[in-house]
């Protein structure tokens, strides 16, 4: 049975991403949404970029949408690529990295996750941090 994502889970992954963000000096827009899309949680670092909160929470809505990761949406969406101009669907999808699918311990997607401020090697890093959080969790929370 898939869990719900709940608030308390929600933000022990913006917790986590942030640490990372901190590790790696960065300040960083992060976003987590629901299994329907929606924003759970969202948190901008001090002195993060204005232009990365809304390629954060379409990051997390772009992984949640496709259950894969925005960096594989990113290749199949190349000229030629079966996948070639979706960004442009769904009110607009982010085709680069830094957007994960959150998984319970179970493996069943309960959301995503966005991190947005940075290089995109290091907005995956810090996603990957979040989600990591998810899959660890003995429960992802009881749905209500």
């Amino acid at each position: 049975m898939s869990e719900a994502l709940t608030l308390e889970l929600a933000e022990q992954i913006i917790a986590a991403a942030k640490k990372k963000a901190t590790e790696l000096d960065v300040k960083e827009d992060i976003a987590v949404v629901d299994a329907g899309g929606n924003l759970k949680a969202f948190a901008r670092m001090d002195g993060a970029w204005l232009g990365s909160i809304d390629i954060a929470i379409r990051k997390a809505r772009t992984a949640r949408y496709f259950d894969m990761e925005t960096a594989a949406i990113g290749k199949l969406s190349q000229p030629g690529e079966p996948l070639f101009g979706i960004e442009h669907s769904n009110g607009g999808l982010i085709s680069f990295g830094g957007g994960i699918p959150l998984k319970d311990a179970n493996g069943n997607v309960i959301g995503g996750i966005g991190a947005s401020g940075t290089t995109v090697e290091k907005d995956v890093e810090i996603a990957e941090a979040g989600a990591e959080v998810c899959k660890k969790a003995k429960s992802a929370g009881a749905s209500r």
